[in-house]
């Protein structure tokens, strides 16, 4: 599924769309180049997933905690130099928890994700425009893409 992203309100919107559909241990992994708004959508999705902390990204710490609904985890595994090292930072903890981990850059760390998850991938057009394209696997994933067929901005 693609959707066209005309500026900060639609990433808002999507965002909230998707946190509405999260269930404890939900992964949700994003890619895009550098600026291409993965930290904003993990911003409105915790917003609305009821985290009361101002996200930012954790590059240099890693993993960030934050309570909400369920504990949310965000990842930013963009330094990390190998899988072994994520599994030294007690990943399978929080990928496999009762929470919902969210991981930005998660290419870098592709053949350790489980296979039920959603990935979005976030393509930047200009200074406001995205597409992010959404595929998945499993029943977050069906409920996510069932909310956002109704969106007005889904491209066929």
């Amino acid at each position: 599924m693609k959707i066209k992203v005309n500026n900060l309100q639609d990433t808002e919107k999507i965002g909230k769309i998707i946190s509405r559909c999260l269930e404890k241990g939900t992964v949700l992994c994003l890619d895009g180049d550098l600026g291409a708004g993965k930290t904003a959508i993990t911003q409105f999705i915790a917003k609305e997933f009821g985290v009361k902390e101002y996200i930012t990204s954790p590059t240099f710490n890693i993993i960030k905690e934050y309570e909400g609904r369920l504990p949310f985890y965000h990842m930013d595994v963009y330094r990390i130099e190998s899988e072994d090292d994520m599994y030294d930072l007690g990943y399978d903890e929080y990928i496999y928890s009762e929470g919902v981990t969210v991981i930005e850059w998660s290419e870098n760390i592709r053949t350790i994700l489980p296979d039920e998850r959603i990935d979005i991938k976030i393509d930047r057009i200009d200074e406001n425009k995205r597409i992010m394209t959404i595929e998945g696997k499993g029943v977050v994933y069906e409920k996510i893409t069932e909310e956002l067929k109704n969106y007005e901005n889904t491209c066929n």
